[in-house]
């Protein structure tokens, strides 16, 4: 099934907003895309050849995205706004690993615990809600252990200061701005 077209424009539209940059909320978009799309793919690989499903229930992929895009978007969030209020005080590398550690912690551990929530119903002896429960299962680890907490930084990092753009962040620094931030 799949999703309304405008469901991704909202989420870009509020990520531009929060974080006053156009490539940027891109990017996190894609990555929201990215562990969607792998999701399903490695959840059909072991539902066939690991559990022997011959199929999954229609409306699966539907309750996938919606536990995975939703906290996907909010650590994007918490994320990044924190990775921008580190940035303007310290510069756009330096911001991205002090957001990282500022977050990262808690970022990881929601996931691990949303996780550990949907995977104590693969016990419960239907087919449909052990897809469920190794769909987010799988994909919120996914999220939370390589996209957040390795992807995103790493991309944000590489691209620099461009990743901001349009915003100030995104023009080069005046080293009195910046003593002058320091001292803030």
């Amino acid at each position: 099934m799949a999703r309304p077209p405008c469901c991704s424009s909202v989420i870009l539209l509020i990520l531009t907003l929060l974080l006053r940059s156009l490539l940027l909320p891109a990017l996190l978009v894609a990555t929201v895309a990215f562990d969607f799309a792998a999701t399903p793919g490695v959840s059909a690989l072991v539902f066939r050849h690991l559990l022997g499903f011959g199929g999954t229930d229609p409306s699966v992929p539907l309750y996938g995205f919606v536990f995975l895009v939703a906290p996907g978007v909010d650590y994007d969030i918490f994320l990044m706004s924190r990775v921008r209020e580190e940035s303007l005080r310290h510069g756009v590398r330096e911001g991205v690993l002090r957001g990282l550690v500022t977050t990262g912690g808690v970022i990881t551990s929601a996931g691990v615990v949303l996780a550990a929530t949907f995977a104590a119903l693969g016990v419960v002896p239907l087919a449909f809600l052990v897809q469920i429960a190794f769909i987010v299962a799988f994909g919120v680890l996914l999220d939370t252990l390589v996209v957040r907490s390795l992807l995103v930084p790493a991309l944000v990092r590489n691209i620099g200061a461009r990743a901001w753009w349009p915003s100030r962040l995104s023009r080069p620094r005046k080293p009195v701005e910046e003593d002058r931030l320091a001292r803030v």
